[in-house]
């Protein structure tokens, strides 16, 4: 830990010595005709094609990184591109007016692209979430990712419950998650996916199967990146949501950025509910033993609330800086424990609790020293503690009876256990662009945990003091050679890092009973590689192939256990998988008002030492295992249709065939009765459909009503391995209806009002080892931006 707090440190200083380039920044706006302001407008130095997009408001910003002239073009579909030449001495902003194309639609040649539909068009088999376009729902950002193509969001139950995240068949943290390209390993319960406003996102990038380098990741199966407001302008955005069980969330999201490049940004949020709604299961009598099947109860200990308020302030667009910002996270969460793995397991008094505290530095400085130098430095230190309370010495049932003992205990293991997992962070990004065609980047990630902790219960108990370490070092370099328009092809390599440090219990004397502990330390190394590539035949398909030798490092949390629901296993070793995609996409425009997307991808995964869970042996927790070899051959595809502004339509279905590949167990001769069994507690058949309808000038001129409908269906799975299990299917086939109407009204369309159903027809939706969800629930919402 000393050494991780001197590498901060470095940083820190190596960021005030750098050498700059003095940098201006070119600011205007965008206006049609009518001078209605434009969004979404490409604007591109033809010179060196770099470029940015016009806001909501029409307005931009771009960057000067020389005295002399350019010639900047304004691009957007359905007019005529504009051409300026601009003088950085004599010209600050711009008012630039295009004109109407009087040609069709499908004639048009259309150069300017969205953010979104950019990285699309990357070699990288990645789906985005423009997430701007969900900010009027209640969703948080786990729920916005189930609706993406091979993705499940599998949770234990309501508001702030433990969440599984699955991506074409590998799951948890086989899946590794980033805000702004920051890994999110060390924020620890008060900062998850589920419980995190999609308000809090720009957009959501899902890569699948292979990770850009830059991301630096020990990822084995794809990464999730959630990029934030970038608050190049000033805004605000406040939101509050009411619905069923109890359910309320406000969202506040401001920032201030001054015309000196002074930056302030705040997001604020709070999510709670009681998660008090209806399951079925079979109760005994706690004082009779009487059996009562398929009783439909109302969860009793299920309450969650959590409170998170980010800051930053600093600079942007100074000579030394494109950005500089210090920050600072602090937040906190309250949860009861209502059930073990699964349902057959109730607790009535058990609960735990989580905080944040975290400092941040964020630095960011483009074209360093040389042209086409970028550089990205990030760091924090988690100082957040979590609590494990279980102190009340009871057996519940479903019906809140329960029996009360009279010696000291708890639920499950008797425990006021306060621990922090003094988390470091440190992470550095380089890129270099050379020549018309080249760029190499380079990134490395520190990542340090050191879990410390007491139990009030039992302080001088020596079972909390053994050491619980673990350091990681992620390294990668990549080259990435841009033909032309059509294609481009990018090679890298990583090397990956870790030790581990803890205590193993032996017998000193080979006495009975006698024990004592050594202290013991685990290294590995390893080095992965791949390559992503992309070739386009005309403007309307794309083809893309990437490839990746990956490897995994195991969590602390699967090492040590998270004090709840996961116990620890120290025995787990790294898992690696050769990740293979090979997908196309294909748009096309039919006249003014008919638009058309489609895409798939074929993938397959061949990992060995697979890290998966499974029950404990008393099957009320569960433990991460190695499971030697396993395969998973699929499919997954999208389509997507738009009629003018009003109308869109999609689904997108998966197919993805998970096998045990391991014929031998260790140390057997006979084939293994489960070999090539499918992975029991795993989807493998899924996929959702939407659609929305926007009325324009709803009751007042300029007023708009959307209407939305998903459905989500999965097919039935498997509950146990299928050779060993008396049923077929153990979670059976599930279909859910949501449907939601949002409002735009009042000056300058800046109030929304949303009312959403999930579930409408009330079935009964299951997750991992047949944990039930909530049934129908109702919530609204009232929204107020300024952008």
């Amino acid at each position: 830990m000393k050494h991780t707090k001197e590498l901060i440190l470095l940083y820190i200083f190596l960021l005030m010595h750098f050498p700059i380039l003095a940098q201006q920044v070119l600011k205007g706006k965008v206006k049609d005709a009518k001078g209605e302001q434009l969004p979404g407008v490409l604007v591109r130095d033809t010179a060196t094609n770099k470029g940015t997009v016009t806001d909501l408001n029409g307005e931009f910003s771009f960057p000067l990184t020389s005295q002399s002239s350019l010639t900047l073009e304004f691009t957007s579909m359905g007019y005529q591109s504009t051409q300026v030449n601009v003088n950085p001495e004599t010209s600050t902003y711009l008012q630039i007016q295009m004109e109407e194309n009087a040609q069709d639609l499908n004639e048009v040649t259309v150069t300017g692209k969205s953010i979104v539909k950019e990285i699309k068009e990357k070699a990288f088999n990645v789906d985005v979430v423009d997430a701007r376009k969900l900010h009027n729902t209640t969703l948080d950002i786990g729920h916005a990712l189930d609706r993406v193509s091979g993705v499940r969001v599998r949770e234990s139950g309501g508001v702030g419950s433990t969440m599984n995240f699955s991506l074409n068949g590998f799951t948890g943290k086989q899946v590794k998650f980033f805000i702004d390209g920051i890994p999110m390993d060390n924020f620890g319960s008060s900062f998850q996916l589920n419980n995190l406003p999609i308000n809090l996102a720009e957009r959501i990038e899902v890569y699948k199967g292979v990770v850009p380098v830059g991301l630096g990741a020990d990822a084995l199966g794809g990464a999730v990146n959630i990029i934030t407001n970038q608050a190049g302008k000033s805004y605000l955005d406040i939101s509050y949501s009411y619905g069923s069980f109890n359910t309320h969330k406000t969202v506040i999201n401001t920032a201030y950025v001054a015309p000196s490049g002074f930056t302030f940004q705040m997001n604020a949020f709070q999510n709670y509910s009681d998660n008090d709604y209806w399951v079925t299961v079979d109760v005994a009598d706690i004082n009779t033993g009487k059996y009562y099947p398929d009783q439909t109860v109302r969860r009793f200990n299920d309450t969650y609330h959590n409170e998170t308020l980010i800051t930053q302030i600093g600079v942007q667009n100074k000579p030394y800086a494109d950005k500089l910002l210090l920050g600072l996270t602090v937040g906190k969460n309250y949860k009861e424990i209502q059930t073990g793995a699964r349902l057959v397991s109730v607790f009535g008094d058990w609960n735990r609790n989580g905080t944040i505290l975290m400092p941040t530095l964020k630095y960011r400085k483009e074209d360093l020293i040389t042209k086409g130098l970028n550089v990205t430095l990030n760091a924090n230190y988690n100082f957040g503690s979590e609590q494990n309370i279980d102190t009340v010495h009871r057996r519940y049932n479903w019906f809140q009876q329960y029996l009360e003992y009279d010696t000291p205990g708890g639920e499950r293991s008797y425990t006021l256990y306060k621990y922090q997992n003094n988390n470091a962070l440190l992470t550095a990004n380089a890129d270099y662009s050379f020549g018309a065609h080249h760029a190499i980047s380079f990134s490395n990630v520190i990542n340090s945990f050191d879990r410390e902790g007491t139990n009030e219960l039992f302080p001088d108990q020596n079972l909390y003091e053994k050491p619980q370490k673990s350091q990681k070092n992620i390294s990668g370099l990549s080259y990435r050679y841009q033909a032309n328009d059509q294609f481009n092809i990018s090679l890298f390599g990583k090397n990956y890092l870790q030790a581990n440090y803890f205590a193993l219990a032996y017998n000193p004397s080979g006495n009975y009973g006698d024990v004592a502990y050594r202290n013991e330390k685990e290294t590995f190394s390893y080095q992965g590689y791949g390559f992503a590539a992309t070739y386009f035949f005309g403007d309307n398909l794309q083809l893309k192939g990437s490839f990746e030798k990956s490897y995994r490092l195991p969590e602390p949390e699967e090492l040590f256990g998270d004090m709840v629901n996961l116990q620890g296993n120290l025995d787990l070793k790294p898992e690696s998988s050769y990740n293979y995609n090979l997908g196309a996409s294909y748009w096309k425009t039919m006249g003014p008002s008919h638009r058309m997307e489609i895409g798939g991808n074929v993938f397959y995964r061949d990992a060995k030492d697979f890290i998966r869970p499974r029950l404990n042996n008393n099957q009320t927790m569960q433990v991460m295992d190695n499971l030697f070899n396993v395969t998973n051959i699929g499919v997954e595809g999208e389509l997507r249709y738009f009629y003018k502004q009003s109308f869109t339509l999609g689904a997108n279905i998966t197919y993805q065939s998970l096998r045990n590949n391991t014929q031998y167990e260790e140390g057997q001769t006979v084939e293994s009765v489960v070999y090539r069994d499918r992975i029991p507690n795993m989807p493998y058949f899924y996929g959702n459909a939407d659609a929305s309808y926007t009325f324009e000038n709803f009751i007042k001129e300029g007023k708009r009503l959307v209407i939305g409908y998903n459905l989500l269906y999965v097919h039935a799975f498997y509950l146990y391995w299928p050779s060993l299990g008396s049923d077929k299917f153990g979670v059976p086939e599930q279909l859910s209806h949501d449907l939601n109407m949002t409002y735009t009204f009042g000056k300058q369309n800046r109030f929304q009002f949303t009312a959403e159903c999930r579930n409408i027809f009330d079935k009964k939706i299951y997750d991992n080892f047949s944990l039930q969800k909530p049934g129908r629930n109702v919530s609204g919402k009232i929204r107020y931006f300024i952008y």
